[in-house]
């Protein structure tokens, strides 16, 4: 199943690309992400009520606080670095450099996450690091 979430996942941040980026003609960037972060909020915390999702919110540890928090800072620095990237250049440039992500996440997985890689996972991320490079030869 979690494949399936993750095509959606693909499907819809590629119309997340397609989207934002007609959206934000003359609009500030900062302004965009914002307002984009106000329907994600709204969204999020609608679908953790309605699954009864907010039951666990008191058996948050600490460390979950601090890890949440943190990746809700490094997201938000994202849009807001991604919607400055998209309002001044093309997205067809801008979305591959955003999803060499890919390969800095496979990197951190194993250095911090000490999860191992095959060797097919390494030539995936070498593969999409070339393709990357490739997209923005001119």
């Amino acid at each position: 199943m979690w494949k399936l979430y993750a095509v959606l996942s693909a499907l819809f941040a590629a119309l997340t690309a397609i989207l934002a980026k007609l959206g934000i003609k003359g609009v500030d960037s900062n302004l965009a992400t914002a307002i984009r972060t106000v329907v994600i909020v709204f969204l999020a915390w609608s679908v953790a009520f309605l699954s009864g999702g907010l039951n666990g919110i008191s058996s948050l540890t600490k460390q979950n606080w601090i890890f949440l928090l943190s990746s809700g800072l490094a997201t938000g620095l994202s849009w807001l670095f991604y919607y400055k990237a998209i309002s001044l250049g093309p997205v067809s440039q801008v979305a591959p450099i955003d999803k060499s992500s890919i390969v800095i996440t496979l990197i951190l997985s194993f250095f911090v996450l000490g999860e191992q890689f095959s060797l097919k996972t390494l030539l995936a991320g070498l593969l999409i690091s070339a393709g990357t490079f490739l997209m923005l030869w001119n």
